[in-house]
C-alpha cells in the first residue's frame, strides 16, 4: 500500500511538472494566439486564456465598443483579462478583497474550497451579490491532487458542487485543481461534473507572501487574454489585497478590460 501511495505521488509530481511546462508555453503564446485564432496547445486540457467568446471590440470603425468579436476579427488587443481568486472564502481576506474589487469596478472569479465555503456561506452569497462568479476548487484542497484515486477526485468535486449549490442556488461551471494538479482522471472528473477545467497564465506567487509591490508588478504585467491567479485564503493575504489595488489601478490606466469567467 505504501509503495502504491509513493508511486501515485511520483506520478502526480511528474504530471504537475509537465503541466507547468504547458502553462509556461501558453503564457509565452499569449498575445500571439489571438491574432490567428489558434486554440490551446492541448485541446482536451484546461483553459489557460480568456475564451474568445468573452472578447469584446474596443474601437473598430463602424462598431460599437463592447460588442462581441466576430469570427476572423483580430481580438488580441480587445481580449479582457480574467482575475481569478483561489482558496477562500476567508472571513478576513475575502471581504477586504471584495472591497478592493468594488472600488476598482472589476469582476472576478472566486474558486472556493468546499469545506471553507461550508463554514462561511454568507461570503459565497456576498461574492455573487457583488457580481462575481464562483468556481469549484475541490473540497479539502488536498495535495498532490492528481495522486488521489479517481473516486476521491470525484468526491472532492461533487461535495463542493453540493455545498455551493445548496447555499447559493448557483451551480459552479468551472473547476481549478489545487496547485494546478491536473491528470487524465482529474480532467475526466471535471467533464463528468459538467465543469470546465481552468488554469492560468499569470501567477504572482502571492501564496508565498512576497512584498506587495512584487505581487503588484507581476499582476500588472498581465496582457489581453491572460488569466491571473491570486489568493484570498490559506494564509495572510494582506499583501495580496494591497497589491491588487495597486495592480488593478495600473492596468485600468492602460485601458485593460476585465471579465469574470
Amino acid at each position: 500500500m505504501a509503495r502504491d501511495t509513493r508511486a501515485a505521488a511520483l506520478r502526480a509530481l511528474s504530471s504537475q511538472v509537465a503541466w507547468s511546462i504547458v502553462r509556461r508555453a501558453e503564457a509565452l503564446r499569449t498575445g500571439k494566439a489571438g491574432r490567428d485564432g489558434r486554440g490551446p496547445l492541448l485541446a482536451h486540457g484546461p483553459v489557460f486564456r480568456v475564451p474568445r467568446a468573452d472578447a469584446v471590440v474596443r474601437a473598430v470603425p463602424g462598431r460599437e465598443p463592447g460588442t462581441p468579436v466576430g469570427a476572423g476579427e483580430p481580438w488580441d488587443v480587445a481580449a479582457p483579462v480574467a482575475l481569478t481568486v483561489d482558496d477562500g472564502p476567508d472571513p478576513t481576506w475575502t471581504p477586504a478583497l471584495l472591497d478592493v474589487l468594488a472600488a476598482q469596478g472589476v469582476r472576478a472569479t472566486f474558486f472556493v474550497v468546499g469545506e471553507r465555503a461550508r463554514q462561511h456561506p454568507e461570503l459565497l452569497r456576498r461574492v455573487l451579490a457583488d457580481g462575481h462568479h464562483l468556481g469549484n476548487h475541490s473540497y479539502s484542497h488536498v495535495q498532490p491532487f492528481a495522486a488521489l484515486p479517481a473516486a476521491a477526485v470525484a468526491r472532492e468535486m461533487g461535495e463542493t458542487q453540493r455545498v455551493v449549490t445548496g447555499e447559493t442556488g448557483v451551480r459552479p461551471t468551472l473547476f481549478r485543481a489545487p496547485a494546478g494538479g491536473w491528470s487524465r482522471s482529474v480532467l475526466a472528473a471535471s467533464r463528468h461534473h459538467g465543469l470546465t477545467p481552468v488554469d492560468w497564465t499569470v501567477d504572482p506567487k502571492d501564496w508565498r507572501e512576497p512584498p506587495a509591490d512584487r505581487i503588484a508588478q507581476r499582476v500588472a504585467r498581465a496582457r489581453p487574454g491572460d488569466i491571473v491567479l491570486c489568493h484570498d485564503g490559506g494564509g495572510d493575504r494582506s499583501r495580496t489585497v494591497q497589491a491588487l489595488d495597486l495592480a488593478l489601478t495600473r492596468l485600468r490606466e492602460r485601458g485593460t478590460l476585465f471579465t469574470a469567467l
